[in-house]
């Protein structure tokens, strides 16, 4: 079994079509397809977008009994289904099936005129599946006589890139079983692993990532012996373990941000007191720290060289799931390093401000 890569996410969302009004007019993503019950999609409606190598599913329930209500009910709107392409989705599906996996649907073939797919699901972590994707003909026919193709409109985006990682946030006691689970069942490996504490909040994060390199999850697990913080906030929001953030790799992070900005996408805020002497601790940059600085991008290094990456706000209600750029510039891991400096520029912001430092440390969580 080899998996190949990260086919598309669908989301479960209240209204597809309002999702997509933020994902195509904000984030850059053209609608290429779409279904329903005229198209054999029964008690859904699914939108399809997309940009570069990145494929967006959004799916609404039209009726209360159907898993994207009751996901959303549950959960809210999130990410439920990660598909995986893999050359064979039968031989994949029976494998995982005997590691130990939960089945959920056998293989069921689509067929077009140019294209055939072939899909098969599997659980995952919480409520959210793996679906299993085979495609033979045209690999831009997404699911023939089911999500009907769409023409976008000149001009699409090409900021985003692909999707660079996942992150995941399980319950206290389980980062260690879901780490097995990945590598015992899908073969993953745990390529990194620390234990980040700051402001007196804890967590303890693993990656793992198939051997072709091309699907990594980052799991977070909160610390209890530490004060709650983000991870647990996320989890008692969402109701259980899911997809925190979308992490989304771009060639050119100013560009991205600059454009996503003036769009109206919004994003976490970096006290200006972080990049004084940025490029002491992480080396000299190509951009220019004060344009960093405008558009609040954070950068970290390690032994490969550097990452750029920003946070955006939650686009949903619960507050939950949120979209990360991220520029690599060599740098193989996922900037836990930012996570103090952003706390000590902010005692720093403070105590020039006559604040007490440590009073309102809780703006900047792991």
């Amino acid at each position: 079994m080899t998996i190949n890569g990260i086919d598309h996410l669908e989301l479960y969302v209240g209204d597809a079509r309002q999702a997509a009004f933020y994902f195509d007019n904000a984030v850059g993503f053209r609608l290429c397809g779409q279904g329903g019950p005229e198209t054999g999609l029964d008690g859904q409606r699914s939108l399809l977008l997309a940009q570069a190598g990145i494929r967006l599913l959004l799916t609404t329930g039209l009726s209360a009994e159907h898993p994207a209500a009751t996901y959303v009910h549950r959960h809210g709107d999130g990410i439920a289904v990660v598909a995986l392409a893999v050359d064979d989705v039968a031989g994949a599906y029976a494998e995982l099936v005997d590691r130990g996996a939960t089945a959920l649907s056998p293989p069921r073939t689509f067929t077009g005129v140019d294209a055939e797919v072939v899909v098969a699901e599997v659980g995952g972590f919480g409520d959210v599946v793996h679906r299993l994707v085979e495609r033979r003909g045209d690999a831009g026919v997404f699911l023939p006589g089911a999500i009907e193709p769409v023409t976008a409109p000149d001009g699409t985006d090409t900021l985003l890139a692909e999707v660079d990682h996942l992150a995941i946030c399980v319950p206290p006691g389980q980062l260690d079983e879901t780490v097995a689970h990945y590598e015992k069942v899908f073969g993953f490996a745990d390529i990194f692993t620390e234990h980040i504490e700051v402001a007196g909040q804890a967590m303890n994060s693993k990656v793992v990532q198939s051997p072709s390199g091309k699907v990594t999850f980052v799991l977070l697990e909160p610390d209890t012996g530490a004060r709650p913080g983000q991870i647990e906030d996320f989890l008692r929001w969402h109701a259980g373990a899911g997809v925190q953030h979308l992490g989304l790799r771009t060639d050119d992070i100013v560009t991205a941000v600059g454009a996503l900005a003036g769009r109206g996408v919004r994003f976490a805020s970096t006290p200006g007191a972080y990049y004084d002497g940025l490029e002491q601790r992480v080396g000299r940059l190509d951009a220019p720290v004060d344009r960093l600085r405008e558009l609040s991008i954070l950068v970290d290094s390690d032994h490969d060289g550097q990452l750029l990456q920003i946070f955006t706000e939650s686009m949903h209600v619960r507050r939950t799931l949120f979209l990360e750029l991220i520029e690599r510039r060599g740098a193989r891991t996922f900037g836990s390093g930012n996570i103090k400096a952003l706390y000590e520029a902010k005692e720093r912001e403070l105590a020039a401000a006559g604040a007490t430092p440590g009073v309102a440390a809780g703006g900047v969580s792991a």
